[in-house]
Protein backbone atom coordinates (compact mmCIF):
# COMPACT_ATOMS: atom_id res chain seq x y z
CA UNK A 1 0.00 0.00 0.00
CA UNK A 2 1.44 3.36 -1.07
CA UNK A 3 1.52 6.68 0.76
CA UNK A 4 -1.70 8.60 1.42
CA UNK A 5 -1.06 11.55 -0.90
CA UNK A 6 -4.45 13.00 0.01
CA UNK A 7 -2.86 14.04 3.33
CA UNK A 8 -0.30 16.29 1.59
CA UNK A 9 -2.21 17.45 -1.50
CA UNK A 10 -4.28 20.60 -2.02
CA UNK A 11 -7.69 19.13 -2.82
CA UNK A 12 -10.77 20.84 -4.18
CA UNK A 13 -12.69 22.35 -1.27
CA UNK A 14 -9.67 22.54 1.06
CA UNK A 15 -9.07 25.81 2.89
CA UNK A 16 -5.94 27.31 1.33
CA UNK A 17 -4.18 30.66 1.19
CA UNK A 18 -4.80 33.15 -1.64
CA UNK A 19 -1.21 32.53 -2.79
CA UNK A 20 -1.92 28.81 -3.22
CA UNK A 21 -4.93 29.50 -5.42
CA UNK A 22 -2.93 32.02 -7.45
CA UNK A 23 -0.03 29.63 -8.00
CA UNK A 24 -2.34 26.71 -8.80
CA UNK A 25 -4.22 28.74 -11.36
CA UNK A 26 -1.12 30.28 -12.89
CA UNK A 27 0.42 26.96 -13.85
CA UNK A 28 -2.73 25.85 -15.66
CA UNK A 29 -3.13 29.10 -17.55
CA UNK A 30 0.54 28.77 -18.52
CA UNK A 31 -0.01 25.18 -19.63
CA UNK A 32 -3.14 26.12 -21.59
CA UNK A 33 -1.00 28.38 -23.75
CA UNK A 34 0.89 25.27 -24.89
CA UNK A 35 -2.12 22.96 -25.34
CA UNK A 36 -4.20 24.60 -28.08
CA UNK A 37 -5.63 21.94 -30.44
CA UNK A 38 -3.36 19.27 -28.96
CA UNK A 39 -3.92 15.86 -27.40
CA UNK A 40 -3.03 16.31 -23.74
CA UNK A 41 -2.36 13.94 -20.83
CA UNK A 42 -2.19 15.24 -17.28
CA UNK A 43 -0.49 12.87 -14.85
CA UNK A 44 -1.01 13.42 -11.10
CA UNK A 45 -3.99 15.67 -11.84
CA UNK A 46 -5.08 15.81 -8.19
CA UNK A 47 -8.78 16.55 -7.87
CA UNK A 48 -8.69 18.11 -11.31
CA UNK A 49 -8.75 21.82 -10.52
CA UNK A 50 -7.05 22.65 -13.81
CA UNK A 51 -8.69 20.14 -16.14
CA UNK A 52 -11.51 22.51 -17.06
CA UNK A 53 -9.02 25.12 -18.29
CA UNK A 54 -7.15 22.51 -20.34
CA UNK A 55 -10.36 21.12 -21.84
CA UNK A 56 -11.32 24.56 -23.14
CA UNK A 57 -8.31 24.73 -25.46
CA UNK A 58 -7.05 21.17 -26.09
CA UNK A 59 -8.27 18.81 -28.81
CA UNK A 60 -8.50 16.05 -26.19
CA UNK A 61 -7.58 15.63 -22.53
CA UNK A 62 -6.86 12.44 -20.60
CA UNK A 63 -5.99 12.52 -16.93
CA UNK A 64 -5.19 10.39 -13.93
CA UNK A 65 -3.84 10.33 -10.39
CA UNK A 66 -1.94 7.72 -8.40
CA UNK A 67 -4.02 8.09 -5.23
CA UNK A 68 -7.36 6.26 -5.48
CA UNK A 69 -9.16 8.65 -3.12
CA UNK A 70 -7.98 11.71 -5.03
CA UNK A 71 -8.82 10.11 -8.38
CA UNK A 72 -12.34 9.26 -7.18
CA UNK A 73 -12.92 12.82 -5.97
CA UNK A 74 -11.79 14.23 -9.31
CA UNK A 75 -14.13 11.87 -11.17
CA UNK A 76 -16.99 12.98 -8.93
CA UNK A 77 -16.33 16.61 -9.83
CA UNK A 78 -16.15 16.03 -13.60
CA UNK A 79 -18.71 13.27 -14.00
CA UNK A 80 -19.14 12.24 -17.64
CA UNK A 81 -17.12 15.12 -19.07
CA UNK A 82 -13.84 13.21 -18.78
CA UNK A 83 -12.64 9.79 -17.60
CA UNK A 84 -10.02 10.10 -14.87
CA UNK A 85 -7.93 6.97 -14.37
CA UNK A 86 -5.81 5.69 -11.52
CA UNK A 87 -2.35 6.17 -13.01
CA UNK A 88 1.25 5.44 -12.10
CA UNK A 89 3.44 8.12 -13.74
CA UNK A 90 6.23 5.56 -14.14
CA UNK A 91 3.99 3.12 -16.05
CA UNK A 92 1.50 5.13 -18.09
CA UNK A 93 -1.55 3.26 -19.46
CA UNK A 94 -1.51 5.20 -22.75
CA UNK A 95 -0.63 4.13 -26.29
CA UNK A 96 2.66 4.89 -28.03
CA UNK A 97 2.71 8.18 -30.00
CA UNK A 98 -0.73 9.15 -28.71
CA UNK A 99 -0.18 12.61 -27.23
CA UNK A 100 1.32 16.01 -27.99
CA UNK A 101 1.64 17.17 -24.37
CA UNK A 102 2.22 15.44 -21.04
CA UNK A 103 1.73 17.52 -17.89
CA UNK A 104 3.13 16.80 -14.42
CA UNK A 105 2.66 19.57 -11.86
CA UNK A 106 4.13 19.56 -8.36
CA UNK A 107 4.54 15.78 -8.30
CA UNK A 108 7.84 14.78 -9.89
CA UNK A 109 9.48 14.77 -6.46
CA UNK A 110 7.11 11.99 -5.36
CA UNK A 111 8.43 9.61 -8.04
CA UNK A 112 10.92 6.98 -6.85
CA UNK A 113 12.34 6.74 -10.42
CA UNK A 114 11.85 9.98 -12.40
CA UNK A 115 13.89 8.55 -15.30
CA UNK A 116 11.14 5.98 -15.83
CA UNK A 117 8.57 8.78 -16.07
CA UNK A 118 10.67 10.59 -18.69
CA UNK A 119 11.01 7.37 -20.70
CA UNK A 120 7.25 6.86 -20.50
CA UNK A 121 6.74 10.42 -21.76
CA UNK A 122 9.12 9.69 -24.63
CA UNK A 123 7.04 6.62 -25.49
CA UNK A 124 3.58 8.23 -25.47
CA UNK A 125 4.59 11.54 -27.09
CA UNK A 126 4.62 12.17 -30.82
CA UNK A 127 7.76 13.70 -32.38
CA UNK A 128 7.98 17.34 -31.31
CA UNK A 129 5.72 16.73 -28.31
CA UNK A 130 6.36 18.40 -24.97
CA UNK A 131 6.44 17.63 -21.27
CA UNK A 132 5.30 20.51 -19.05
CA UNK A 133 6.65 20.49 -15.49
CA UNK A 134 6.01 22.75 -12.50
CA UNK A 135 8.21 22.24 -9.44
CA UNK A 136 8.65 24.01 -6.15
CA UNK A 137 12.11 25.56 -6.24
CA UNK A 138 14.45 23.51 -4.07
CA UNK A 139 17.23 26.09 -4.39
CA UNK A 140 15.57 28.77 -2.26
CA UNK A 141 16.89 29.37 1.24
CA UNK A 142 13.46 28.72 2.81
CA UNK A 143 12.75 25.51 0.87
CA UNK A 144 11.10 22.75 2.88
CA UNK A 145 10.56 19.29 1.27
CA UNK A 146 7.16 17.66 1.23
CA UNK A 147 6.55 14.41 3.13
CA UNK A 148 6.78 11.31 0.87
CA UNK A 149 9.12 13.18 -1.51
CA UNK A 150 12.17 11.50 -3.03
CA UNK A 151 14.23 13.85 -5.21
CA UNK A 152 13.60 17.49 -6.04
CA UNK A 153 14.82 18.86 -9.37
CA UNK A 154 15.87 22.47 -9.73
CA UNK A 155 16.84 24.16 -12.99
CA UNK A 156 20.17 22.36 -13.36
CA UNK A 157 18.75 18.92 -12.53
CA UNK A 158 15.70 19.30 -14.78
CA UNK A 159 17.83 20.05 -17.82
CA UNK A 160 20.17 17.16 -17.05
CA UNK A 161 17.29 14.73 -16.52
CA UNK A 162 15.49 15.48 -19.77
CA UNK A 163 18.48 16.10 -22.02
CA UNK A 164 19.91 12.65 -21.29
CA UNK A 165 16.68 11.19 -22.71
CA UNK A 166 16.79 13.21 -25.94
CA UNK A 167 14.69 16.26 -25.02
CA UNK A 168 15.59 19.91 -25.41
CA UNK A 169 14.75 22.02 -22.38
CA UNK A 170 13.51 25.55 -21.73
CA UNK A 171 13.20 26.75 -18.13
CA UNK A 172 11.20 29.57 -16.55
CA UNK A 173 10.71 31.10 -13.13
CA UNK A 174 7.48 32.36 -11.58
CA UNK A 175 6.59 34.19 -8.36
CA UNK A 176 9.70 36.21 -7.66
CA UNK A 177 10.71 36.43 -4.02
CA UNK A 178 12.41 39.76 -4.71
CA UNK A 179 9.34 41.73 -5.81
CA UNK A 180 6.79 40.71 -3.17
CA UNK A 181 7.65 43.27 -0.50
CA UNK A 182 8.13 43.22 3.24
CA UNK A 183 5.32 40.73 3.98
CA UNK A 184 6.87 38.07 1.75
CA UNK A 185 10.28 38.70 3.32
CA UNK A 186 8.77 38.29 6.78
CA UNK A 187 7.01 35.06 5.79
CA UNK A 188 10.19 33.71 4.21
CA UNK A 189 12.19 34.46 7.35
CA UNK A 190 9.56 32.82 9.56
CA UNK A 191 9.51 29.74 7.30
CA UNK A 192 13.30 29.38 7.49
CA UNK A 193 13.20 29.50 11.29
CA UNK A 194 10.25 27.09 11.50
CA UNK A 195 11.92 24.65 9.12
CA UNK A 196 15.21 24.64 11.01
CA UNK A 197 13.36 24.12 14.29
CA UNK A 198 11.21 21.31 12.90
CA UNK A 199 7.99 23.27 13.42
CA UNK A 200 6.44 22.93 9.93
CA UNK A 201 3.51 20.45 9.99
CA UNK A 202 3.71 17.39 7.76
CA UNK A 203 0.01 17.15 6.85
CA UNK A 204 -2.38 19.53 5.08
CA UNK A 205 -4.54 19.65 8.23
CA UNK A 206 -1.61 20.84 10.31
CA UNK A 207 -0.53 23.28 7.64
CA UNK A 208 -4.06 24.70 7.54
CA UNK A 209 -3.79 25.73 11.18
CA UNK A 210 -0.43 27.39 10.51
CA UNK A 211 -1.82 29.18 7.42
CA UNK A 212 -4.69 30.62 9.43
CA UNK A 213 -2.19 32.09 11.86
CA UNK A 214 -0.06 33.54 9.06
CA UNK A 215 -2.59 34.54 6.40
CA UNK A 216 -5.74 35.00 8.45
CA UNK A 217 -8.83 34.18 6.42
CA UNK A 218 -8.43 31.31 3.97
CA UNK A 219 -10.49 30.42 0.89
CA UNK A 220 -11.72 27.10 -0.51
CA UNK A 221 -9.72 25.66 -3.39
CA UNK A 222 -12.17 25.73 -6.35
CA UNK A 223 -13.38 22.52 -7.94
CA UNK A 224 -12.42 24.12 -11.24
CA UNK A 225 -10.06 27.05 -11.59
CA UNK A 226 -10.80 29.95 -13.93
CA UNK A 227 -8.61 32.63 -15.47
CA UNK A 228 -10.12 35.08 -12.99
CA UNK A 229 -8.42 33.20 -10.13
CA UNK A 230 -5.00 34.70 -10.86
CA UNK A 231 -3.50 37.85 -12.40
CA UNK A 232 -1.54 36.02 -15.10
CA UNK A 233 1.94 37.20 -16.04
CA UNK A 234 4.35 35.33 -18.27
CA UNK A 235 7.03 33.41 -16.35
CA UNK A 236 10.60 34.62 -16.80
CA UNK A 237 13.13 32.64 -18.82
CA UNK A 238 15.92 31.41 -16.52
CA UNK A 239 19.27 29.73 -17.03
CA UNK A 240 19.84 26.03 -16.56
CA UNK A 241 23.56 26.56 -15.95
CA UNK A 242 23.14 27.68 -12.34
CA UNK A 243 20.49 27.14 -9.63
CA UNK A 244 17.70 29.74 -9.61
CA UNK A 245 17.67 31.67 -6.33
CA UNK A 246 14.80 34.04 -7.07
CA UNK A 247 11.55 32.27 -7.97
CA UNK A 248 9.29 30.09 -5.86
CA UNK A 249 8.21 28.01 -8.87
CA UNK A 250 10.26 26.53 -11.71
CA UNK A 251 8.53 25.71 -15.01
CA UNK A 252 10.06 23.39 -17.57
CA UNK A 253 9.17 22.72 -21.21
CA UNK A 254 10.98 19.60 -22.42
CA UNK A 255 10.48 19.03 -26.14
CA UNK A 256 11.06 15.67 -27.76
CA UNK A 257 13.48 15.90 -30.65
CA UNK A 258 13.23 19.69 -30.66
Amino acid sequence: MGPEFSAVTELAGDDVSPEQIERNCHRYVWASNHCHDRDVIEVACGTGQGLGLLMKVARSVRAGDYDEKIQAKAQEVYGERIVIDQVDAQDLPYEDDSANVVILFEAMYYLPAPDRFVEECKRVLRPGGSVLIANSNKDLSDFHPSPFSHTYHGTVELRRLFEQHGFTVALFGYFSCQTRGFRQWLLKTAKIIASRCGLIPRTMAGKKILKRLVFGRLAAMPDELSVEDCPYVEPISVSADVPDKEHKVIYCIATLGG
